[in-house]
């Protein structure tokens, strides 16, 4: 490991400690912490390469990383952040869940408490596993039937529930809402054929939370891109892309999901594969560096990242074949951090909103500032979701648009919640869901 390690101090060293990353640190703008910023982190993470002792603080510093990288484009100096968060967040893991490739410290970091380590292992346990995330879907709208929610949110209960499960009251208010209206039937085919003339064949991606909560979303995607000329292959054998596993550090279970992955598209023969979840399309991007020590995968790995594109930046490169109708609304666009700072994705989705006849895209201030949602951010650290949230929907609400789009799940999870619970509902929906209205005739009034 000692290769691995030098690697991680040279990244470490590249820091010159400026300060450029400060006001672009979502946990740095909460509290003013040196220690929860990027050069913070750092600093923490040189140490500890250099064989100090982590002490719960230091650890506790690095777990309230959101790991939104956008202090990566921040940075002059081109300080590879990413990379240090993510093995830091290796040592952490669980035994179970760690990765032997990944560079340790020279002392063990502190372990984190067992009610840490219980909550972390339910959620890895359900979340990458579309069958078992629909059996939750009951016990929700039961809770939200009765309101749980609220309960849990005001008064002596709520009191109570932050000190004794804050957890669970900052998962019950991002549960998705009561079925939607836009729900499609059945389930998507293993083809969708282009209409007319085909201009591409491409494999996509169904993800995990994406074909739980928002199966009209995939369906709208499929749509888009048969409308645009693809036939869409869409492979049975499927499963979780590893991302949420990435980017919590348990970089073993990752490599596994993703040489799943990577056999399930190989045997589609695309020429591309679209992934309309940011977070998913940014690991899939990262199968090259996940699965580089690995002599019987690196190759196919790098093979399966070259040929992922997000939903946007693959029509954005294709260019427009079908037919946009009038859209008369106002949205306002949310970055989503994996699709921004990870992917570099930014000028596209806004051109494929503004490219739609009658739609307006209002401008977020502070756009590129993490929403609070980071993959599981919001269900362990709940109470800095919480004001992220709260942030990001009154910047959404002061634009006044009908609605808020994104282009990940889990934003539009956290976005929904936090403007419903500021007492200013609309609408959020997926990009896809919004080209395919148009694209369709459909009208505005089928989106709200």
């Amino acid at each position: 490991m000692t290769h691995e390690r030098d690697d991680l101090r040279a990244i470490v060293s590249d820091c010159v400690h400026c300060g450029f990353c400060l006001p672009a640190c979502p946990t740095y703008q909460l509290w003013g912490e040196e220690m929860d910023s990027p050069r913070g982190r750092i600093h923490l993470i040189g140490q500890m390469l250099d064989g100090a002792s982590a002490s719960p603080a230091a650890a506790a510093h690095l777990d309230r990383c959101l790991g939104c990288m956008a202090c990566v484009p921040a940075c002059p100096s081109g300080v590879r952040y990413d990379k240090l968060i993510e093995a830091a967040r290796s040592w952490a893991a669980e035994p179970s869940a760690a990765d032997a490739g990944v560079a340790k410290p020279a002392q063990p970091l502190p372990p984190r408490s067992r009610r840490e380590r219980v909550l972390r292992s339910a959620i890895f346990a359900t979340f990458p596993y579309p069958d078992r995330l629909r059996l939750l879907l009951g016990p929700l709208r039961a809770a939200q039937r009765a309101h749980a929610d609220r309960l849990l949110e005001g008064g002596l209960t709520g009191r109570l529930a932050g000190r004794i499960a804050p957890e669970l009251a900052g998962a019950l208010r991002v549960a998705p809402s009561r079925p939607s209206s836009r729900l499609p039937r059945g389930r998507l085919p293993a083809l969708v054929n282009a209409k007319g003339e085909r201009r591409a064949v491409v494999g996509m991606l169904t993800g995990c939370v994406q074909q739980v909560f928002f199966p009209q979303v995939n369906a709208a995607t499929a749509r888009v891109l048969a409308s645009e000329g693809c036939d869409v292959v869409i492979p049975a054998g499927q499963g979780c892309c590893g991302a949420l596993s990435l980017h919590d550090g348990r970089r073993g279970e990752a490599a596994r999901f993703a040489r799943e992955t990577i056999e399930a598209f190989e045997r589609a023969e695309v020429g591309a594969i679209v992934v309309n979840s940011a977070g998913c399309g940014s690991a899939m991007k990262e199968y090259a560096d996940l699965l580089a020590g690995d002599t019987a995968w690196a190759a196919r790995a790098a093979a399966l990242s070259a040929r992922v594109a997000d939903f946007s930046e693959f029509l954005a490169d294709l260019g427009p074949a079908a037919v946009r109708r009038p859209l008369p609304m106002t949205v306002a666009y949310h970055d989503a951090c994996h699709l921004a700072h990870a992917q570099r994705i930014t000028a596209q989705p806004r051109e494929l909103l503004a490219a739609i006849p009658g739609l307006k895209v209002a401008d977020l201030a502070d756009a590129g500032t993490c929403c609070g949602s980071a993959g599981i951010y919001n269900l362990v650290q709940p109470e800095a979701a919480k004001e992220l949230g709260a942030r990001k929907a009154t910047a959404v609400a002061a634009t006044g648009a009908d609605a808020v789009v994104s282009a990940n799940p889990g934003c539009t999870l956290q976005i929904a919640a936090a403007l419903g619970a500021a007492g200013t509902p609309m609408p959020a929906l997926h990009i896809a869901e919004v080209l395919d209205a148009s694209l369709r005739g459909r009208p505005a009034s089928s989106l709200l």
